[in-house]
C-alpha cells in the first residue's frame, strides 16, 4: 500500500501514481498536464439534455469503495489492487473522493480523486448507462465552484474530457497553477 503521506507529497509536486503489470507501482508527471479550466467548463448539448430529465441521483462519498472498483472493471486497468487500498486509505483520511450517479438506487456512474487546497485531481471515471460518467463530472465542477477551487487535474486530455474544455498546459505553468492552490485552504464538502 502507498502510504497517504506518500500520495499527498507526491500530488502537491505535480506526480501522481498508477499501478502496472504485476501491481507495481508507476509515478508520472507529464511534461504537457490535462486541465478543465474552471471557469470555461463546457456542458455539451447532449448532457444538457441528459441534466433537464433528471433521472438520477448524486451523492458524494456513499460508495468510494465501489466506485474504484468500477472504474477498475475495465480489459485493462491502472487501478491495482495497491491503488485501490492506497485511495481507499486516503479516502478514509478525508482527501479521496467520490461523486456518484444512481439510478432507482444503483450505482450507474461517477469519479473519484484527491482534494488538496484548492486544486482536485481526477482519478477516473465510468459509467454503465449511458452519460452517467458526465453527468458525475457536471457535478463535480459545481462542487468545485461552489466550494471556490482553483484547478481541476485531469492528468492527460482525452477526446472525452476535450468536449468540456480540457486542455494541455506544460508542465511549469501546471506546476505554478499548482503552487497557488495549495496555497488555498478549501474544504471539498
Amino acid at each position: 500500500v502507498i502510504s497517504s503521506d506518500l500520495l499527498l507529497r507526491a500530488y502537491a509536486s505535480g506526480i501522481f501514481p498508477m499501478g502496472g503489470k504485476s501491481d507495481e507501482i508507476v509515478w508520472f508527471s507529464p511534461d504537457m498536464r490535462g486541465v478543465i479550466p474552471l471557469d470555461t467548463f463546457h456542458v455539451p448539448h447532449g448532457l444538457r439534455r441528459t441534466l433537464k430529465r433528471q433521472e438520477s441521483d448524486i451523492k458524494i462519498n456513499t460508495a468510494f469503495s465501489q466506485v474504484l472498483a468500477a472504474c477498475a472493471d475495465r480489459w485493462e486497468t491502472w487501478i491495482t489492487p495497491t491503488i485501490h487500498e492506497s485511495y481507499v486509505a486516503l479516502h478514509e483520511a478525508g482527501y479521496a473522493h467520490s461523486v456518484e450517479v444512481f439510478q432507482e438506487g444503483e450505482l450507474v456512474g461517477g469519479l473519484y480523486g484527491v482534494a488538496l487546497g484548492a486544486a482536485f485531481f481526477g482519478e477516473s471515471m465510468f459509467h454503465r448507462v449511458t452519460d452517467a460518467s458526465k453527468v458525475a463530472l457536471y457535478h463535480l465542477v459545481k462542487q468545485l465552484h461552489a466550494r471556490e477551487f482553483q484547478l481541476l487535474d485531469t492528468q492527460w486530455v482525452t477526446p472525452h474530457l476535450a468536449q468540456f474544455g480540457a486542455i494541455e498546459i506544460p508542465r511549469e505553468e501546471y506546476l505554478a497553477r499548482l503552487s497557488r492552490a495549495l496555497g488555498e485552504t478549501r474544504s471539498f464538502l
